[in-house]
């Protein structure tokens, strides 16, 4: 018996799509009404609120829910049977693994780009000044889950540093050592070190941006990992084509101007 699902935290937003009945049924223009689930990686959490106004007003007429989780848990929840119509990752892992299981229509869509910060807390009572600070001893790092998205960048990231001039031998096994708790996701991550309860983390820019608690520490273009975000639909979405009409105007120029304000990349 599989474990019972945990849901993730709803937000609902109402937004627009104005959809012929030709475009679903091959005639007519009567308007076609919707009401979309979309799965968003938590990353994504900041921004979706603004992309739901702005597909409001560029196409309006379909009720959207969003959920927001790791990518991983909404993974999870998504082959267990929960009902999402679109799935918003950030990575290429977790959508590709639906599309190989057969749970997606379509293939998936790379639809936004990202990068790496270290984040402290404002105060920087640990005084970290370079990532080479993450491997000092005594500094109390927050990570995420083995499965969640920003961990596998982060930990690629750490590996990069370790090879860049400067960096101590051993860094990523100090780095390592210096791990203090592995939270659901990013935004739990970024919720610790603005508490104080850690004194450091890798995580997305955007997360950074967002943030008024916290100070942000470069990585170097040489060690930084791009992160790259990709949605798919759904095979058991009862309304696949106002799905893909969704996921095509988030990659498309309004989506990702939006995505833009809140200091997304587009796909590379």
């Amino acid at each position: 018996m599989n474990a019972p699902l945990r849901l993730p935290c709803l937000l609902v937003l109402v937004v627009g799509l104005i959809a012929s009945c030709s475009a679903a049924a091959g005639g007519g223009s009567s308007p076609v009404k919707a009401d979309l689930t979309v799965y968003a990686a938590a990353s994504l959490k900041g921004a979706m609120e603004k992309v739901a106004a702005a597909h409001a007003t560029a196409v309006p007429g379909v009720t959207v829910t969003i959920a927001t989780d790791s990518s991983a848990t909404l993974r999870t929840q998504i082959e267990q049977g929960a009902p999402a119509d679109v799935f918003l990752s950030a990575d290429e892992s977790n959508p590709t693994k639906l599309v190989d299981a057969g749970l997606a229509d379509g293939a998936a869509v790379a639809f936004a780009g990202n990068t790496l910060v270290v984040i402290v807390p404002a105060a920087n009572r640990a005084g970290l000044a370079s990532p080479a600070d993450l491997a000092r001893a005594g500094v109390k790092v927050i990570a995420a889950g083995a499965e969640v998205p920003i961990t596998k960048y982060a930990t690629q990231a750490v590996s990069n540093l370790a090879s860049q001039p400067g960096y101590p031998a051993g860094f990523a096994v100090a780095y390592d050592a210096n791990v203090v708790s592995k939270e659901d996701n990013v935004k739990a991550v970024v919720a610790k070190v603005e508490l104080g309860e850690g004194d450091a983390a890798i995580v997305y820019a955007t997360d950074a941006k967002a943030s008024t608690k916290v100070r942000t520490i470069e990585i170097p273009i040489a060690a930084n990992v791009p992160a790259r975000y990709a949605g798919v639909v759904m095979k058991a979405s009862k309304q696949a084509a106002a799905a893909h009409a969704f996921l095509t105007w988030l990659a498309g120029t309004d989506g990702q101007a939006v995505l833009a304000g809140f200091g997304f990349l587009p796909p590379s």
